[in-house]
């Protein structure tokens, strides 16, 4: 897991996954950032970071950012589900063609990119836990966007021998993961439970999800900076599952909150059960899920997520 003395592009690094990554990375590494900040945040950011505003689909920001890098952790993204919905050819723009001219960029520069993938390629499994065979049948515009990304590193990786990694996160969640109208559920929960609002459950809460803490998501992206096994795809979890429902109880104890659980209506593209089988990531990258639900979430409740 030992990287150091590299130039390094993390796009989307101001974000919530982003950022986390660049602070593992900034002590040893010459470290750049392009974030348009649309989501991110200029504070997340430690001071050794060189930060590049602009979009990921201007080809002079990316030439900028991209000229003479080793590697690259390719985080930007439209991360919602509901937005890709409500905006699918705007999502598309960024999640797809930003990919794809990321991509050629470090083709140029003979770069290695482990990118973000994500558990919504799958759509709604046949299985669980759900492996990396498992037919890929994504509900979403988002997760059709994050299926043809993760093609495309396998085919830049078979067709012009560029080293990359696609990394298929399930729910992650974490200190910076942003509130607001299209927040993660775990953000949401929180932010209802400390004010004393009802907790807002879509559905009937029987969801089932694989939650799993941003240290460990950077840990697997720093494993995939240097394994030997690339132009394969891993996902990323903890192999442990929790409802919704069982997920905003949790919530609620652990910030001694006396909020009531409300059900309200189901989110559209959602799915119903997602749990990660981790075995090909345990045995190919080293990877182990160290941070557990609860231990994550109570460092939530003490200090915030925002």
């Amino acid at each position: 897991m030992d990287i150091a003395g590299k130039r390094v592009l993390v796009t989307g690094g101001a974000g919530f996954i982003g950022s986390h990554l660049v602070d593992a990375l900034a002590e040893t590494n010459d470290v750049r950032v392009l974030d348009d900040l649309s989501t991110g945040r200029r504070g997340n950011l430690p001071s050794t970071a060189t930060l590049i505003r602009g979009d990921l689909c201007d080809p002079r920001a990316l030439d900028e950012a991209m000229d003479g890098v080793d590697v690259v952790f390719h985080e930007a993204a439209n991360a919602s589900v509901t937005r890709s919905v409500d905006d699918p050819v705007g999502s598309h723009r960024v999640n797809t063609a930003g990919t794809l001219g990321l991509f050629e960029r470090a083709r140029e520069e003979d770069a290695r990119v482990v990118v973000a993938s994500s558990t919504a390629i799958y759509g709604d499994p046949t299985t669980i836990p759900v492996t990396e065979a498992e037919p890929t049948t994504p509900v979403s515009p988002y997760g059709v966007e994050k299926l043809t990304g993760d093609h495309y590193a396998r085919l830049y990786h078979d067709l012009y021998g560029l080293e990359t990694v696609a990394l298929r996160y399930f729910n992650v969640y974490g200190p910076r993961q942003a509130g607001g109208e299209y927040s993660g559920v775990i953000t949401t929960f929180l932010e209802q439970a400390c004010a004393g609002q009802d907790i807002t459950v879509e559905g009937d809460g029987s969801q089932v999800r694989d939650f799993v803490h941003v240290e460990d998501v950077v840990q697997a992206n720093l494993l995939a900076a240097t394994t030997d096994r690339v132009g394969e795809a891993y996902n990323v979890g903890t192999g442990r599952s929790v409802s919704i429902l069982d997920l905003a109880e949790l919530i609620r104890d652990l910030s001694g909150s006396r909020s009531d659980i409300v059900h309200v209506g189901a989110r559209a593209g959602d799915v119903q059960a997602s749990r990660a089988d981790i075995t090909k990531a345990r045995d190919h990258l080293s990877f182990e899920p160290t941070v557990s639900l609860r231990e994550g979430l109570g460092g939530l409740v003490r200090r915030p997520a925002v």
